[in-house]
Protein backbone atom coordinates (compact mmCIF):
# COMPACT_ATOMS: atom_id res chain seq x y z
CA UNK A 1 0.00 0.00 0.00
CA UNK A 2 1.22 3.43 -0.73
CA UNK A 3 0.72 6.44 1.55
CA UNK A 4 -0.28 8.21 -1.49
CA UNK A 5 -3.66 6.37 -0.72
CA UNK A 6 -4.36 8.07 2.35
CA UNK A 7 -6.43 11.24 1.75
CA UNK A 8 -4.37 13.07 4.88
CA UNK A 9 -1.43 13.37 2.33
CA UNK A 10 -3.06 15.19 -0.23
CA UNK A 11 -5.62 17.18 1.87
CA UNK A 12 -2.96 18.48 4.23
CA UNK A 13 0.30 17.23 4.24
CA UNK A 14 0.96 18.43 0.31
CA UNK A 15 0.00 21.91 1.30
CA UNK A 16 3.00 21.73 4.06
CA UNK A 17 5.60 20.46 1.85
CA UNK A 18 4.37 23.16 -1.07
CA UNK A 19 5.32 26.14 1.04
CA UNK A 20 1.91 26.85 1.60
CA UNK A 21 2.06 25.71 5.66
CA UNK A 22 1.87 29.57 6.99
CA UNK A 23 -1.96 29.96 5.50
CA UNK A 24 -4.89 30.13 7.65
CA UNK A 25 -6.77 26.85 7.32
CA UNK A 26 -9.60 27.18 10.26
CA UNK A 27 -11.17 29.81 12.47
CA UNK A 28 -13.42 29.31 14.93
CA UNK A 29 -14.46 31.75 18.33
CA UNK A 30 -11.49 31.15 20.04
CA UNK A 31 -8.72 30.41 17.77
CA UNK A 32 -7.26 29.68 14.17
CA UNK A 33 -4.79 27.09 13.09
CA UNK A 34 -2.62 26.94 10.13
CA UNK A 35 -2.17 24.32 7.80
CA UNK A 36 1.59 23.49 9.33
CA UNK A 37 -0.15 23.76 12.92
CA UNK A 38 -2.74 21.54 11.85
CA UNK A 39 -0.32 19.05 10.15
CA UNK A 40 1.83 18.99 14.03
CA UNK A 41 -1.87 18.71 15.86
CA UNK A 42 -3.20 15.79 13.96
CA UNK A 43 0.23 14.05 14.17
CA UNK A 44 0.11 14.29 17.98
CA UNK A 45 -3.59 12.99 17.61
CA UNK A 46 -3.02 10.11 16.14
CA UNK A 47 0.26 8.95 18.26
CA UNK A 48 -2.48 9.93 21.19
CA UNK A 49 -4.66 7.29 19.60
CA UNK A 50 -1.92 4.75 19.06
CA UNK A 51 -1.13 5.13 23.07
CA UNK A 52 -4.50 4.77 24.32
CA UNK A 53 -4.51 1.20 22.72
CA UNK A 54 -7.22 2.51 19.55
CA UNK A 55 -5.96 -0.06 16.63
CA UNK A 56 -5.77 0.54 13.31
CA UNK A 57 -9.38 0.02 11.07
CA UNK A 58 -11.27 0.38 14.60
CA UNK A 59 -14.13 2.91 15.09
CA UNK A 60 -13.94 6.45 16.96
CA UNK A 61 -17.31 8.57 17.01
CA UNK A 62 -16.66 12.08 16.93
CA UNK A 63 -19.58 14.00 18.43
CA UNK A 64 -17.85 17.09 18.06
CA UNK A 65 -19.06 21.10 18.00
CA UNK A 66 -17.89 22.70 14.55
CA UNK A 67 -14.32 23.73 16.28
CA UNK A 68 -10.42 23.87 14.98
CA UNK A 69 -11.00 19.98 17.09
CA UNK A 70 -12.97 18.50 14.67
CA UNK A 71 -10.22 18.46 11.94
CA UNK A 72 -7.80 17.53 14.64
CA UNK A 73 -9.98 14.48 15.28
CA UNK A 74 -11.19 13.96 11.62
CA UNK A 75 -7.39 14.17 10.00
CA UNK A 76 -6.07 12.91 12.99
CA UNK A 77 -7.54 9.51 13.15
CA UNK A 78 -7.37 9.13 9.10
CA UNK A 79 -3.11 9.66 9.74
CA UNK A 80 -3.49 6.82 12.27
CA UNK A 81 -5.49 4.64 10.16
CA UNK A 82 -8.44 4.75 12.46
CA UNK A 83 -11.75 4.94 11.52
CA UNK A 84 -14.08 8.30 12.65
CA UNK A 85 -17.38 8.56 12.59
CA UNK A 86 -18.99 12.17 13.01
CA UNK A 87 -22.40 12.07 14.75
CA UNK A 88 -25.03 14.65 14.67
CA UNK A 89 -24.36 16.62 17.92
CA UNK A 90 -28.29 16.99 17.96
CA UNK A 91 -29.53 13.21 18.30
CA UNK A 92 -31.09 12.09 21.45
CA UNK A 93 -29.09 9.88 23.66
CA UNK A 94 -31.00 6.87 22.76
CA UNK A 95 -29.79 7.38 19.06
CA UNK A 96 -26.54 8.22 19.94
CA UNK A 97 -26.18 4.82 22.13
CA UNK A 98 -27.29 3.09 19.27
CA UNK A 99 -24.84 4.15 17.21
CA UNK A 100 -21.73 3.68 19.96
CA UNK A 101 -23.49 0.17 19.49
CA UNK A 102 -23.67 -0.34 16.28
CA UNK A 103 -20.49 0.72 15.13
CA UNK A 104 -18.76 -1.02 17.52
CA UNK A 105 -16.94 2.21 18.32
CA UNK A 106 -13.85 2.03 20.70
CA UNK A 107 -13.73 5.60 21.85
CA UNK A 108 -15.80 8.38 21.43
CA UNK A 109 -14.50 11.95 20.78
CA UNK A 110 -16.36 14.67 22.75
CA UNK A 111 -17.01 18.28 23.04
CA UNK A 112 -16.80 19.54 26.38
CA UNK A 113 -20.14 21.33 26.27
CA UNK A 114 -21.89 17.99 24.80
CA UNK A 115 -20.16 15.47 27.38
CA UNK A 116 -23.19 15.73 30.14
CA UNK A 117 -25.49 14.47 27.67
CA UNK A 118 -23.33 11.34 26.03
CA UNK A 119 -24.84 8.24 27.21
CA UNK A 120 -21.98 6.09 28.45
CA UNK A 121 -21.55 2.61 26.99
CA UNK A 122 -19.08 -0.28 28.36
CA UNK A 123 -16.05 -0.50 26.80
CA UNK A 124 -16.29 2.77 24.84
CA UNK A 125 -13.75 5.10 26.32
CA UNK A 126 -14.89 8.79 26.36
CA UNK A 127 -11.92 11.79 24.92
CA UNK A 128 -13.32 14.62 26.21
CA UNK A 129 -10.12 16.93 27.15
CA UNK A 130 -8.70 16.70 23.77
CA UNK A 131 -5.54 19.71 24.87
CA UNK A 132 -4.52 16.51 27.32
CA UNK A 133 -4.83 13.47 25.07
CA UNK A 134 -2.68 15.95 22.48
CA UNK A 135 -0.07 16.33 25.04
CA UNK A 136 0.66 12.38 25.18
CA UNK A 137 1.19 12.14 21.39
CA UNK A 138 4.50 13.27 19.33
CA UNK A 139 5.21 15.55 16.25
CA UNK A 140 7.16 12.84 14.55
CA UNK A 141 3.77 10.14 13.94
CA UNK A 142 4.51 8.71 10.54
CA UNK A 143 1.29 8.52 8.05
CA UNK A 144 -0.23 5.17 8.05
CA UNK A 145 -0.02 3.73 4.35
CA UNK A 146 -3.58 3.39 2.98
CA UNK A 147 -5.21 2.38 -0.38
CA UNK A 148 -7.52 4.41 -1.93
CA UNK A 149 -9.82 1.97 -1.97
CA UNK A 150 -9.76 1.38 1.82
CA UNK A 151 -12.62 2.25 4.02
CA UNK A 152 -11.75 5.71 5.75
CA UNK A 153 -14.95 7.29 7.89
CA UNK A 154 -18.35 6.50 8.35
CA UNK A 155 -21.50 8.83 8.17
CA UNK A 156 -24.68 7.77 9.60
CA UNK A 157 -27.58 8.63 7.37
CA UNK A 158 -29.65 11.44 8.31
CA UNK A 159 -32.73 9.30 9.55
CA UNK A 160 -35.29 11.10 7.32
CA UNK A 161 -36.62 8.34 6.80
CA UNK A 162 -36.21 6.04 9.69
CA UNK A 163 -33.37 4.71 11.31
CA UNK A 164 -29.89 5.83 10.87
CA UNK A 165 -27.63 3.61 8.43
CA UNK A 166 -23.37 3.60 8.88
CA UNK A 167 -22.08 4.61 5.60
CA UNK A 168 -18.80 3.90 4.86
CA UNK A 169 -16.83 5.60 2.43
CA UNK A 170 -12.90 5.36 1.42
CA UNK A 171 -10.09 7.91 1.10
CA UNK A 172 -10.41 8.20 -3.06
CA UNK A 173 -13.86 9.53 -2.28
CA UNK A 174 -12.62 12.64 -0.51
CA UNK A 175 -10.42 13.82 -3.42
CA UNK A 176 -12.96 12.86 -5.93
CA UNK A 177 -16.10 14.99 -4.65
CA UNK A 178 -13.24 18.13 -4.28
CA UNK A 179 -12.17 17.34 -7.88
CA UNK A 180 -15.60 17.39 -9.42
CA UNK A 181 -17.89 19.56 -7.42
CA UNK A 182 -15.43 21.80 -5.19
CA UNK A 183 -13.19 22.56 -8.09
CA UNK A 184 -15.36 22.46 -11.14
CA UNK A 185 -18.72 23.31 -10.38
CA UNK A 186 -18.51 25.50 -6.84
CA UNK A 187 -15.10 26.89 -8.25
CA UNK A 188 -13.73 27.24 -4.83
CA UNK A 189 -10.07 28.99 -4.80
CA UNK A 190 -7.35 29.93 -2.57
CA UNK A 191 -8.16 32.90 -1.13
CA UNK A 192 -11.67 31.83 -0.71
CA UNK A 193 -12.73 32.18 2.83
CA UNK A 194 -15.79 29.40 3.31
CA UNK A 195 -19.06 29.44 5.72
CA UNK A 196 -20.65 26.56 5.73
CA UNK A 197 -23.61 26.62 8.31
CA UNK A 198 -24.78 23.05 7.47
CA UNK A 199 -22.66 21.16 10.03
CA UNK A 200 -19.15 19.05 9.50
CA UNK A 201 -20.64 15.64 10.47
CA UNK A 202 -22.73 16.25 7.82
CA UNK A 203 -21.73 14.92 4.36
CA UNK A 204 -22.75 17.79 2.51
CA UNK A 205 -21.07 19.81 5.68
CA UNK A 206 -17.91 18.21 5.59
CA UNK A 207 -17.18 18.67 2.34
CA UNK A 208 -18.07 22.51 2.35
CA UNK A 209 -16.02 22.82 5.88
CA UNK A 210 -13.71 20.92 5.24
CA UNK A 211 -12.50 19.06 2.12
CA UNK A 212 -13.21 21.54 -0.45
CA UNK A 213 -11.09 24.54 1.03
CA UNK A 214 -8.75 22.18 2.17
CA UNK A 215 -7.85 20.58 -1.48
CA UNK A 216 -7.12 24.10 -2.47
CA UNK A 217 -5.66 25.59 0.55
CA UNK A 218 -8.34 27.54 1.71
CA UNK A 219 -9.65 28.64 4.82
CA UNK A 220 -13.13 27.96 6.54
CA UNK A 221 -14.90 29.71 9.50
CA UNK A 222 -16.83 27.77 11.88
CA UNK A 223 -19.84 28.30 14.06
CA UNK A 224 -20.26 25.53 16.85
CA UNK A 225 -23.88 26.95 18.30
CA UNK A 226 -27.15 26.52 16.28
CA UNK A 227 -27.13 28.00 12.88
CA UNK A 228 -30.11 30.48 13.37
CA UNK A 229 -30.22 33.42 11.06
CA UNK A 230 -29.08 35.65 13.78
CA UNK A 231 -26.08 33.78 14.62
CA UNK A 232 -25.27 33.12 10.95
CA UNK A 233 -25.54 36.69 9.84
CA UNK A 234 -23.38 37.54 12.53
CA UNK A 235 -20.70 35.43 11.66
CA UNK A 236 -21.24 36.62 8.01
CA UNK A 237 -20.94 40.48 9.45
CA UNK A 238 -17.74 39.21 11.73
CA UNK A 239 -15.92 37.17 9.05
CA UNK A 240 -16.82 38.43 5.64
CA UNK A 241 -16.88 34.77 3.91
CA UNK A 242 -16.87 34.44 -0.17
CA UNK A 243 -18.38 31.56 -0.23
CA UNK A 244 -21.17 30.44 2.22
CA UNK A 245 -23.43 27.07 2.45
CA UNK A 246 -26.97 26.64 3.83
CA UNK A 247 -30.12 24.74 3.75
CA UNK A 248 -33.61 25.56 2.05
CA UNK A 249 -34.77 26.13 5.69
CA UNK A 250 -32.26 28.12 6.50
CA UNK A 251 -32.01 30.79 3.62
CA UNK A 252 -35.81 30.80 3.70
CA UNK A 253 -35.10 32.00 7.90
CA UNK A 254 -32.03 34.69 7.24
CA UNK A 255 -34.59 36.20 4.28
CA UNK A 256 -37.19 36.64 6.72
CA UNK A 257 -34.62 38.55 9.33
CA UNK A 258 -34.87 42.17 9.04
CA UNK A 259 -31.37 42.37 8.90
CA UNK A 260 -30.74 40.86 5.21
CA UNK A 261 -29.26 42.63 2.46
CA UNK A 262 -26.38 42.82 -0.22
CA UNK A 263 -24.08 40.27 0.62
CA UNK A 264 -25.70 39.16 3.53
CA UNK A 265 -23.43 41.43 5.85
CA UNK A 266 -20.16 39.99 3.57
CA UNK A 267 -19.41 42.20 1.46
CA UNK A 268 -16.63 39.78 -0.44
CA UNK A 269 -19.64 37.07 -0.52
CA UNK A 270 -19.30 35.61 -4.24
CA UNK A 271 -21.41 32.35 -3.99
CA UNK A 272 -24.05 30.84 -2.09
CA UNK A 273 -24.86 27.20 -2.30
CA UNK A 274 -28.09 24.61 -1.28
CA UNK A 275 -28.65 21.24 -0.62
CA UNK A 276 -30.33 18.86 2.04
CA UNK A 277 -33.54 19.47 0.22
CA UNK A 278 -34.46 20.80 -2.75
CA UNK A 279 -34.64 24.77 -2.76
CA UNK A 280 -37.78 26.41 -3.45
CA UNK A 281 -37.79 28.97 -6.75
CA UNK A 282 -39.44 31.67 -5.25
CA UNK A 283 -36.46 31.59 -2.38
CA UNK A 284 -33.30 31.24 -4.67
CA UNK A 285 -35.29 34.02 -7.00
CA UNK A 286 -35.95 36.43 -3.69
CA UNK A 287 -31.99 35.35 -2.34
CA UNK A 288 -30.57 36.58 -5.59
CA UNK A 289 -33.08 39.98 -5.23
CA UNK A 290 -32.34 40.92 -1.88
CA UNK A 291 -28.26 39.89 -0.99
CA UNK A 292 -26.95 39.99 -4.88
CA UNK A 293 -25.64 36.47 -4.81
CA UNK A 294 -27.42 33.58 -6.85
CA UNK A 295 -27.86 29.88 -4.45
CA UNK A 296 -26.36 26.99 -6.86
CA UNK A 297 -28.95 24.62 -5.54
CA UNK A 298 -28.13 20.66 -5.67
CA UNK A 299 -28.72 16.86 -4.81
CA UNK A 300 -26.54 15.25 -2.77
CA UNK A 301 -26.80 12.06 -0.05
CA UNK A 302 -24.76 10.55 2.44
CA UNK A 303 -24.42 7.60 0.25
CA UNK A 304 -22.85 9.55 -2.62
CA UNK A 305 -20.95 12.00 -0.35
CA UNK A 306 -21.98 15.13 -1.96
CA UNK A 307 -23.53 17.05 -4.42
CA UNK A 308 -23.86 14.91 -7.76
CA UNK A 309 -26.37 16.92 -9.90
CA UNK A 310 -26.00 20.84 -9.56
CA UNK A 311 -26.94 24.17 -11.08
CA UNK A 312 -23.93 26.21 -11.77
CA UNK A 313 -22.71 29.92 -11.70
CA UNK A 314 -23.25 30.04 -15.59
CA UNK A 315 -25.99 27.80 -15.63
CA UNK A 316 -28.87 28.48 -13.18
CA UNK A 317 -32.57 26.80 -13.48
CA UNK A 318 -34.12 28.00 -9.77
CA UNK A 319 -36.77 25.15 -9.43
CA UNK A 320 -34.68 22.13 -11.02
CA UNK A 321 -31.54 20.83 -9.24
CA UNK A 322 -29.99 21.65 -12.43
CA UNK A 323 -27.61 19.40 -14.50
CA UNK A 324 -25.40 15.93 -13.20
CA UNK A 325 -21.49 16.83 -11.83
CA UNK A 326 -18.69 16.60 -14.16
CA UNK A 327 -17.43 13.00 -13.17
CA UNK A 328 -21.43 11.48 -12.46
CA UNK A 329 -23.73 10.42 -14.57
CA UNK A 330 -28.01 10.25 -13.67
CA UNK A 331 -30.52 8.67 -15.63
CA UNK A 332 -34.23 8.34 -14.21
CA UNK A 333 -36.11 4.86 -14.03
CA UNK A 334 -39.24 3.34 -13.70
CA UNK A 335 -40.64 0.60 -11.46
CA UNK A 336 -39.26 -1.84 -13.85
CA UNK A 337 -35.79 -0.13 -13.85
CA UNK A 338 -35.83 0.98 -17.31
CA UNK A 339 -35.61 4.87 -18.30
CA UNK A 340 -38.48 7.04 -18.79
CA UNK A 341 -39.00 9.74 -21.17
CA UNK A 342 -37.97 13.10 -20.71
CA UNK A 343 -40.91 14.80 -18.59
CA UNK A 344 -41.63 11.61 -16.81
CA UNK A 345 -41.29 11.16 -13.17
CA UNK A 346 -39.01 8.03 -11.84
CA UNK A 347 -36.47 6.83 -9.48
CA UNK A 348 -33.23 8.84 -9.98
CA UNK A 349 -30.14 6.93 -10.17
CA UNK A 350 -26.55 7.93 -9.85
CA UNK A 351 -23.43 6.47 -10.92
CA UNK A 352 -20.08 8.22 -9.69
CA UNK A 353 -16.82 7.21 -7.92
CA UNK A 354 -18.11 8.90 -4.79
CA UNK A 355 -20.46 5.96 -4.21
CA UNK A 356 -20.35 4.40 -0.73
CA UNK A 357 -18.44 0.86 -0.04
CA UNK A 358 -21.96 0.27 1.48
CA UNK A 359 -24.07 0.19 4.70
CA UNK A 360 -22.62 -1.62 8.11
CA UNK A 361 -24.37 -4.83 8.53
CA UNK A 362 -27.44 -4.25 6.31
CA UNK A 363 -26.36 -6.49 3.27
CA UNK A 364 -29.98 -6.46 1.88
CA UNK A 365 -30.26 -2.71 1.99
CA UNK A 366 -26.85 -2.46 0.70
CA UNK A 367 -27.21 -4.94 -2.63
CA UNK A 368 -30.78 -2.67 -3.03
CA UNK A 369 -29.38 0.65 -3.00
CA UNK A 370 -25.61 0.36 -4.66
CA UNK A 371 -26.31 -2.06 -7.90
CA UNK A 372 -23.03 -2.17 -9.63
CA UNK A 373 -21.45 1.24 -10.28
CA UNK A 374 -25.44 2.65 -9.58
CA UNK A 375 -26.69 4.15 -6.63
CA UNK A 376 -30.48 4.22 -6.12
CA UNK A 377 -31.26 7.59 -4.48
CA UNK A 378 -35.09 6.56 -3.78
CA UNK A 379 -35.89 10.31 -5.02
CA UNK A 380 -38.50 11.24 -7.49
CA UNK A 381 -36.90 13.03 -10.65
CA UNK A 382 -38.42 14.28 -13.79
CA UNK A 383 -35.54 15.23 -16.22
CA UNK A 384 -36.70 17.90 -18.58
CA UNK A 385 -36.18 18.19 -22.51
CA UNK A 386 -33.37 20.46 -21.63
CA UNK A 387 -31.65 18.24 -19.61
CA UNK A 388 -32.63 19.81 -16.08
CA UNK A 389 -33.48 18.00 -13.47
CA UNK A 390 -36.63 18.86 -11.17
CA UNK A 391 -37.18 17.02 -7.76
CA UNK A 392 -40.35 15.77 -6.93
CA UNK A 393 -40.04 14.15 -3.48
CA UNK A 394 -38.65 10.91 -1.67
CA UNK A 395 -39.99 8.18 -3.80
CA UNK A 396 -42.10 6.69 -0.07
CA UNK A 397 -43.71 10.15 -0.60
CA UNK A 398 -45.18 10.60 -3.87
CA UNK A 399 -49.20 10.98 -3.72
CA UNK A 400 -51.47 9.06 -6.22
CA UNK A 401 -54.51 11.90 -6.47
CA UNK A 402 -57.31 11.24 -8.43
CA UNK A 403 -55.11 8.69 -10.12
CA UNK A 404 -52.66 10.93 -11.60
CA UNK A 405 -49.25 11.58 -9.46
CA UNK A 406 -48.61 14.51 -7.26
CA UNK A 407 -45.42 15.71 -5.62
CA UNK A 408 -45.29 16.90 -2.33
CA UNK A 409 -42.50 19.02 -3.08
CA UNK A 410 -44.41 20.79 -5.91
CA UNK A 411 -47.48 21.60 -3.59
CA UNK A 412 -44.64 23.05 -0.85
CA UNK A 413 -43.02 25.20 -3.68
CA UNK A 414 -46.57 26.67 -4.51
CA UNK A 415 -47.55 27.15 -0.77
CA UNK A 416 -44.23 28.99 -0.16
CA UNK A 417 -44.43 31.46 -3.38
CA UNK A 418 -47.14 32.99 -1.29
CA UNK A 419 -45.67 36.00 0.55
CA UNK A 420 -47.39 34.33 4.16
CA UNK A 421 -45.88 31.31 4.07
CA UNK A 422 -42.21 30.88 5.66
CA UNK A 423 -42.04 27.03 5.44
CA UNK A 424 -44.63 24.23 4.64
CA UNK A 425 -45.19 20.56 4.42
CA UNK A 426 -47.04 18.08 2.37
CA UNK A 427 -48.20 14.81 3.22
CA UNK A 428 -50.69 12.43 2.27
CA UNK A 429 -54.21 11.89 4.37
CA UNK A 430 -57.01 9.81 3.66
CA UNK A 431 -60.44 11.00 3.52
CA UNK A 432 -63.78 9.78 4.68
CA UNK A 433 -63.49 7.87 1.44
CA UNK A 434 -60.17 6.30 2.21
CA UNK A 435 -59.18 8.16 -0.70
CA UNK A 436 -55.21 10.27 -0.41
CA UNK A 437 -55.26 13.81 -0.62
CA UNK A 438 -52.19 16.30 -0.15
CA UNK A 439 -52.53 17.69 3.68
CA UNK A 440 -50.03 20.96 4.25
CA UNK A 441 -48.32 21.77 7.51
CA UNK A 442 -47.66 25.70 7.10
CA UNK A 443 -45.48 27.84 9.28
CA UNK A 444 -46.40 31.85 8.52
CA UNK A 445 -44.39 34.42 8.38
CA UNK A 446 -46.76 36.65 10.76
CA UNK A 447 -48.70 34.90 13.25
CA UNK A 448 -51.60 37.53 13.82
CA UNK A 449 -53.53 36.70 10.20
CA UNK A 450 -56.81 35.50 9.82
CA UNK A 451 -55.96 31.91 9.30
CA UNK A 452 -59.72 30.53 8.39
CA UNK A 453 -59.36 33.49 5.69
CA UNK A 454 -55.99 32.43 4.86
CA UNK A 455 -56.45 28.30 4.71
CA UNK A 456 -59.15 28.93 1.68
CA UNK A 457 -57.24 31.49 0.40
CA UNK A 458 -53.51 29.27 0.24
CA UNK A 459 -55.99 26.17 -1.65
CA UNK A 460 -57.16 28.81 -4.25
CA UNK A 461 -53.37 29.94 -4.41
CA UNK A 462 -52.09 26.34 -5.43
CA UNK A 463 -55.06 25.68 -7.35
CA UNK A 464 -54.24 29.03 -9.76
CA UNK A 465 -50.33 28.05 -9.67
CA UNK A 466 -50.01 24.28 -10.19
CA UNK A 467 -53.39 22.72 -10.67
CA UNK A 468 -57.11 22.36 -9.55
CA UNK A 469 -56.41 18.35 -8.23
CA UNK A 470 -53.05 19.09 -6.36
CA UNK A 471 -54.14 21.93 -3.61
CA UNK A 472 -53.99 20.28 -0.32
CA UNK A 473 -57.75 19.85 1.29
CA UNK A 474 -56.39 20.46 4.81
CA UNK A 475 -54.28 23.12 5.82
CA UNK A 476 -52.84 23.42 9.62
CA UNK A 477 -50.94 26.52 10.66
CA UNK A 478 -48.29 25.18 13.09
CA UNK A 479 -45.04 26.86 15.10
CA UNK A 480 -42.29 24.13 13.77
CA UNK A 481 -42.11 21.30 11.55
CA UNK A 482 -39.75 17.83 12.60
CA UNK A 483 -36.22 18.39 10.99
CA UNK A 484 -33.21 16.46 11.30
CA UNK A 485 -30.42 18.49 12.43
CA UNK A 486 -29.12 18.81 9.12
CA UNK A 487 -32.44 20.88 7.97
CA UNK A 488 -34.68 17.71 6.28
CA UNK A 489 -38.17 17.72 6.85
CA UNK A 490 -39.51 14.54 8.29
CA UNK A 491 -42.59 13.95 6.98
CA UNK A 492 -42.98 10.47 8.14
CA UNK A 493 -43.68 12.01 11.82
CA UNK A 494 -46.29 14.11 9.98
CA UNK A 495 -48.25 11.38 7.98
CA UNK A 496 -48.99 9.90 11.63
CA UNK A 497 -50.10 12.98 13.71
Amino acid sequence: MSQDGNAVDWFLDRHVRDGQGDRIAFTDPSRTITYSDLARQTKRFAAALRAAGIRREQRIVLAMLDTIDFPIAFWGALRAGVVPVPINTLLTADTMEYILRDSRAAAVVVSEALRDGLPRVSGVETISDIAAFLATGSDDTPLAEASADEVAFWLYSSGSTGAPKGVRHVHASLRFTAETYGMQVLGIRPDDVMFSAAKAFHAYGLGNAMTFPMSVGASTVFLPGRPTPDAVLETMRQHRPTIFGGVPTLYAGLLANPLIGPGAGSDRLRRCISAGEALPADIGHRWKSMVGTDILDGIGSTEMLHIFISNRPDDIRYGTSGKPVPGYEAVVLDEHGRPVPNGEAGELVVKGASAADGYWNLRAKTRATFQGEWTHTGDTYIRDADGYYRYQGRSDEMLKVSGIWVSPFEVEEALISHPAVLEAAVVGHEDRDGLTKPRAFVILRDDDTDRDALAELLKSHVKDRIGVWKYPRWIEFVDNLPKTATGKIQRFRLRVS
